[in-house]
């Protein structure tokens, strides 16, 4: 039996022609487009030469502007991209937007997709997807599920309170979950809903310990009797949970790249500074202590890719439910990796690393929520052991 831990020759190509893409373009100017958030013409200049070099959204298909990349290819761009918080954002493989794409192309109907679809694949509009609640809403156990949605005649009335809707402040539309029954397994649906559609009320965005990243904002939000035609429900009524698996699982390992690709960059930036700055008598690479954190960075990262592409293959040869409880292996291992790398870089570099003259410290607070979003460790923990203590989760497979 042969391994090959290759990409195939047209995928690594364009692997590196995002990566050069990355550390030629956007590096260069990440700071700039941070510090700009209000005038993106930057922003909006790098995204048109993304487009006009075919690397726009290359996770869609074809029709819809993108190369028809499988979970693996996806996996192998957005680690490039994930080497500048801005990334993403440049290539239109930005979170929620990436994971609502997908999950319109999967599962709504036309209009939807003329309306919403395909303006958002052409970044021309944003999105937020809108799931948690506010206590005792659904957070972590999705049974607390609290906005409900009523039929009303041929179209559906939503009332509930929704936060932490990433972009829901600037979005055009968004992807609501809401209560359509008591069943425990059927009782939720997704709907479509104007971010501007009547008794849709912004509450605010609500204040983080992580700066704000472009779209990156946590919104509160409040329904009040909104109404939504029929067509607007994803999927069927009663496949909420369903389609959250659909979206979230293979969200989770694109999460863990664009993660994957800033722990390597922010350790590949303590090269220099560990080979030139001298302490006790010799430089920093030459203390044990210090090549011991080095050297557990470097393994964790590699790991966690390893983590990541396996489980990606098992999606890409349609093994969806064997594959969940190796992607919370993934999501779990790689957020917490994502922040010990970030922080014992901060460590090597002493005070320097403390500032803001390195953006270690920036990108600390902001990766402190890959440890919550897409579902707390804890909640993965638990999917990890139950499915190993029911004999379905081989680890020597």
């Amino acid at each position: 039996m042969s391994i090959d831990f290759s990409f195939p020759l047209g995928l690594e190509s364009l692997r590196l022609d995002v990566r050069r893409f990355v550390d030629e373009k956007i590096i260069p100017v990440e700071e700039e487009i941070l510090a700009s958030d209000q005038d993106r013409h930057l922003l909006h200049g790098l995204r048109a030469e993304a487009q006009a070099a075919g690397l726009y959204t290359p996770h869609l298909p074809e029709e819809f502007g993108g190369k028809g990349l499988g979970v693996m290819g996806m996996c192998a761009l957005f680690r490039e991209m994930g080497r500048s918080p801005v990334g993403a954002k440049v290539f239109n493989c930005d979170a929620p937007d990436q994971g609502n794409m997908d999950l319109l192309l999967k599962s709504a109907g036309p209009r939807i997709q003329e309306q919403y679809l395909k303006p958002l694949a052409l970044g021309r509009i944003t999105s937020a997807f809108s799931m948690t609640e506010p206590a005792p809403g659904a957070g972590a156990d999705p049974n607390n599920l609290r906005t409900t949605a009523r039929p009303d005649g041929d179209h559906w009335v939503i009332d509930g309170h929704k936060w932490y809707s990433t972009g829901g402040s600037r979005a055009s539309f968004l992807v609501v979950m809401a209560r359509t029954s008591d069943d425990p397994r059927t009782g939720a649906s997704m709907f479509v809903v104007d971010r501007h559609a009547a008794g849709v009320e912004l509450v605010r965005d609500v204040k983080v310990m992580a700066p704000d990243v472009l779209d990156h904002r946590e919104s509160e939000l409040h329904f009040h009797g909104v109404r939504v035609p029929q067509d607007a429900v994803l999927g069927k009524i009663g496949e909420g949970f369903r389609l959250a698996q659909v979206r979230l699982v293979p969200a989770r390992l694109t999460h863990c790249m664009r993660w994957l690709g800033l722990a390597n960059r922010t350790l590949e930036l303590c090269r220099p500074y560990l080979q030139e700055r001298t302490s006790f008598g010799k430089r920093l690479a030459d203390h044990q202590l210090v090549q011991r954190l080095v050297a557990k960075g470097a393994t964790q990262i590699h790991a966690g890719n390893l983590m990541t592409l396996h489980a990606a293959w098992m999606l890409e040869r349609g093994e969806e439910k064997v594959a969940r409880a190796y992607s919370s292996m993934a999501k779990t291992f790689v957020a917490r990796l994502l922040c010990e790398v970030l922080d014992d870089a901060i460590q090597l570099h002493g005070s320097l690393g403390y500032s803001e003259d390195l953006p270690f410290s920036r990108w600390y607070r902001s990766a402190r929520a890959a440890r919550i979003a897409d579902g707390p460790d804890e909640v993965h923990e638990v999917v990890i052991a139950r499915e190993f203590l029911g004999g379905q989760l081989p680890l020597l497979a």
